[in-house]
C-alpha cells in the first residue's frame, strides 16, 4: 500500500534526504519549507501521516500542530521531527496535539518505523 506524507522542514538538506527516503520506500511526500505552507497543505489535502520540524519560519510546527489538531479537527498521525531534545521539548509537542517525536540526528529507518507505526495506529 502507497501513503502519503506531508513534509514540513525548512532545512532543504534534510528535506530532500527524508524525502527520497521515503519515496524510496513507496511514499508520496508532499513539502513545505515553512509553517504557513505546511499548515495550509495540511487543511487542503488529505493525508496518510504529517511529518513536521519544530523550528520553522514563520509560524513553528508546534502551532502548525496545535492549529490542525485543535482548531482545524484534522484527524491525522503527526510525528514532531526536531534538535529540541529536553523532557520539556518532548512534552510540549504532546500537549500541542503530536502523535510521536523524533530527536536530530535521527536514523531514516527509525523514522520510517515511527511512521509506519502512527499510521497502523491510526488505521
Amino acid at each position: 500500500m502507497q501513503y502519503s506524507v506531508l513534509l514540513v522542514e525548512d532545512h532543504r538538506d534534510i528535506a530532500e534526504t527524508v524525502g527520497e527516503y521515503l519515496e524510496s520506500k513507496n511514499y508520496i511526500v508532499d513539502y513545505a519549507a515553512d509553517g504557513l505552507s505546511g499548515l495550509r497543505l495540511g487543511e487542503n489535502n488529505r493525508y496518510d501521516a504529517l511529518i513536521l520540524d519544530v523550528m520553522l519560519p514563520g509560524i513553528d510546527g508546534l502551532d502548525v500542530c496545535r492549529r490542525l489538531r485543535f482548531e482545524s479537527s484534522i484527524d491525522v498521525p503527526i510525528l514532531m521531527l526536531t534538535a529540541r531534545d529536553t523532557l520539556a521539548d518532548k512534552l510540549s509537542g504532546f500537549e500541542h496535539g503530536a502523535d510521536d517525536y523524533l530527536v536530530k540526528p535521527f536514523a531514516l529507518e527509525e523514522l520510517e518505523a515511527r511512521l509506519a507505526a502512527i499510521i497502523r495506529r491510526h488505521k
